[in-house]
């Protein structure tokens, strides 16, 4: 990455809503943008609200700035006019509370689900995964649920709205913010990841504070609203940071206990 740290997502405008990816009106759907891509949009409206876009968003740049492959991120205006015409009534309340600023994900057409029992990683590549997952404290990568695709040949990384879950209480955050991952164990490529040691030291050095402040300072300040009024969006957007902050200067823990949840398996 070069010394300039600044990072920057483009914005669309959503146009279209195709399809929903799965069962339910409150997950994400394939719609299109005015720049003529599709994308799977990730709304505000749905169940974990815009706390598991602020997820999706750090994790997705965090795991990028790693020199992981993830599909470009892009800041997704819904209007008010936009979903009127929706039939189905349970989209159309979804895209009601969804007006306003909202993320998605570049939709990789024809990309088919990881399969580790089709493709086996090399142990470097699942070691930075499995790395990264600790870091972000990302409780959905287990075998069940992959959150991985296989696009041209390459492994791209998605979903990580359920990472960051200390946000959901915002108490004892420094006390959970040099926790081991105890999750790590159901993550569905540990028993690739031979590699950790060699990660951590590498991935500690990349991590810098100013490369955290970057991806942090992406967070659209109308996200980072407290419901309470306990903090000022600047008071939640440091938090951010001094959570990620800290498991990268503390990351030898959720590394040990990475490294003896693998030795359990094999």
């Amino acid at each position: 990455m070069a010394n300039n740290t600044r990072l920057e997502l483009r914005t669309v405008h959503v146009t279209r809503y195709v399809t929903p990816l799965r069962e339910g009106g409150s997950l994400p759907a394939i719609s299109e943008a005015d720049d003529g891509f599709l994308y799977a949009l990730k709304f505000r409206g749905a169940g974990q609200g815009i706390k598991a876009l602020i997820a999706e968003l750090i994790g997705g740049e965090i795991a990028r700035t790693l020199g992981l492959k993830v599909p470009e991120l892009v800041f997704a205006e819904i209007d008010t006019a936009f979903g009127r015409t929706e039939p189905d009534e349970e989209i159309q309340d979804l895209l009601k509370k969804s007006v306003g600023l909202n993320l998605a994900l570049h939709y990789l057409s024809g990309a088919t689900t990881y399969d580790p029992a089709v493709t086996l990683l090399p142990a470097t590549l699942a070691s930075e995964i499995v790395w990264l997952d600790c870091l972000l404290t990302n409780v959905d990568r287990t075998a069940r649920n992959t959150n991985m695709l296989m696009w041209k040949n390459e492994l791209w990384l998605i979903d990580h709205g359920a990472s960051l879950y200390f946000h959901h209480s915002w108490q004892n955050w420094q006390e959970q913010s040099v926790k081991p991952f105890m999750q790590v164990k159901d993550h569905v490529l540990l028993p690739q990841a031979s590699e950790l040691e060699k990660v951590n030291a590498a991935f500690r050095l990349i991590l810098t504070p100013a490369r955290i402040r970057a991806v942090v300072d992406l967070i659209p300040e109308e996200w980072l609203v407290s419901e309470t009024g306990l903090e000022t969006p600047a008071e939640r957007r440091d938090i951010y940071f001094e959570f990620l902050h800290n498991r990268v200067q503390h990351s030898q823990i959720f590394v040990k206990e990475a490294i003896h949840a693998r030795q359990a398996l094999i």
